[in-house]
């Protein structure tokens, strides 16, 4: 299984840190009892799984495929994009619905149940499927990762009622105001599953503020979602729900942890970067965990105050439109605000932004006070920034995506926050290695 990993360190722009600090008795915690993992060291991943190549006659969720020279170096990419064409549509067909097929998982780890149906509702009715009007937003990240002052958002949208990916697609190719572009997501809820965890494959964790998560073995959980998936329609994206569930790599339960993956499988070959032959049925999916607000989040809008609720599915939901099949590579890239990545060469349009959000609708799941009694809830959702196909490609001027919200020497924004990313690598191009 091949893991390209997301890391945010807490201590920076993201939540790696050189040492674990365990607050526990010499013997060693309680069985069943969670131990503190420390700020410095609670991380905040994503991965992807698999692979698989698609024709246009693959039997899988609606896509299009797309060329862009890249300037920098003087190649052709080529990708896949969940949707219809951008580029070449007309009128109704420029709108698509995908039916998504949630989910909820129970799990047992540890003598607790974190239920996937509790998040459950909260999750419908957050803008990952309720509508909102995108034209402004009332809180942004600012330059230290807390809470800073919102503002216009896809001024191009404004007054428009929609979905958080539709509005995201629509503003990364400029198809905002009155046009007929649309990927619209179209939840349908399917039975509850039930995962008992070992006790030698999860834990119990405590965030600083007292939340207690489970932390489960990447592999093994892996594996039953897999088997999960053997039943899924590769027309649909099956999306696999947690509440609080987390995972740690290998068997270090502090390398951890991991709050969402996608992927793509062809059918019958649970390996993945598998060549479907145009033929075979092609399987993508996605599982993310609604995250309590105290688990990464600082009370009061502090440091990290985005990395809750939806974040986490957001950021997978959009890379699974931008990149379906986990095969759209690009010139390598490296930006400030993700530093531990190094150089990497997939789009991945969560990746650079990762704990970079803005507030968006209500919400009333979860808003009292953390175990602590510190408040890190707001009465709002917290979806993920999202990086464009033009900051990928190194287009400059974009003329691709809806303009930033004040005139730019690029013109187009390269995020979906366009100028309330407060970091100078979003006002520009990818950086190179």
């Amino acid at each position: 299984m091949r893991y390209r990993r997301l890391i945010v360190l807490l201590t920076a722009v993201a939540l790696v840190a050189a040492a674990v600090v365990v607050s526990a008795s010499a013997s060693g915690p309680k069985p069943g009892e969670p131990q503190l993992i420390d700020d410095a060291t609670l991380k905040a991943m994503t991965t992807t799984e698999g692979g698989a190549d698609v024709l246009p006659t693959t039997r899988t969720i609606p896509h299009w495929y797309g060329q862009t020279l890249d300037p920098s170096n003087g190649v052709t990419y080529g990708y896949n994009m969940v949707g219809a064409d951008p580029n070449t549509c007309s009128g109704a067909a420029c709108s698509t619905t995908i039916e998504v097929d949630i989910t909820p998982v129970i799990v047992h780890v540890a003598g607790r149940t974190y239920d996937g149906r509790d998040a459950l509702q909260a999750t419908l009715d957050s803008p990952q499927f309720a509508a909102n009007d995108y034209g402004s937003t009332p809180a942004a990240t600012n330059g230290g990762f807390a809470k800073g002052a919102g503002g216009v958002l896809s001024q191009g949208d404004a007054g428009n009622q929609l979905q958080l990916q539709d509005a995201t697609m629509r503003a990364q190719f400029d198809k905002t105001g009155s046009s007929p572009y649309h990927v619209i997501l179209h939840p349908n809820v399917l039975p509850a599953v039930t995962i008992d965890v070992p006790s030698n494959q999860g834990t119990l964790l405590q965030s600083g503020r007292g939340v207690v998560f489970a932390d489960v073995n990447i592999s093994w959980w892996s594996s039953h979602i897999q088997n999960l998936e053997t039943t899924a329609d590769p027309t649909h994206l099956p999306l696999y729900l947690t509440n609080d569930v987390l995972l740690h790599i290998g068997k270090d339960v502090f390398n951890c942890c991991v709050i969402g993956y996608h992927g793509s499988r062809a059918a019958g070959n649970g390996a993945g970067n598998t060549n479907s032959k145009g033929n075979a049925p092609v399987q993508t999916f996605a599982w993310a965990s609604y995250v309590s607000p105290g688990v990464y989040a600082r009370p009061d809008g502090g440091v990290y105050w985005a990395l809750q609720d939806i974040h986490a599915i957001s950021h997978e939901i959009a890379e699974w439109a931008d990149d379906p099949f986990v095969n759209n590579w690009v010139e390598p890239w490296l930006t400030p605000t993700a530093p531990q990545y190094g150089c990497t060469n997939i789009l991945e349009t969560g990746d650079p932004v990762v704990g970079i959000g803005f507030s968006m609708g209500t919400n009333t799941f979860e808003q009292g006070p953390n175990p602590n009694g510190s408040q890190s809830a707001d009465g709002t959702y917290h979806p993920e920034d999202e990086v464009y196909l033009p900051w990928f490609l190194r287009t400059a001027p974009n003329t691709v995506s809806e303009p930033t919200q004040s005139p730019s020497a690029n013109v187009g924004r390269y995020s979906l926050m366009g100028d309330l990313n407060p970091f100078p690598g979003f006002r520009q191009p990818a950086t190179g290695c």
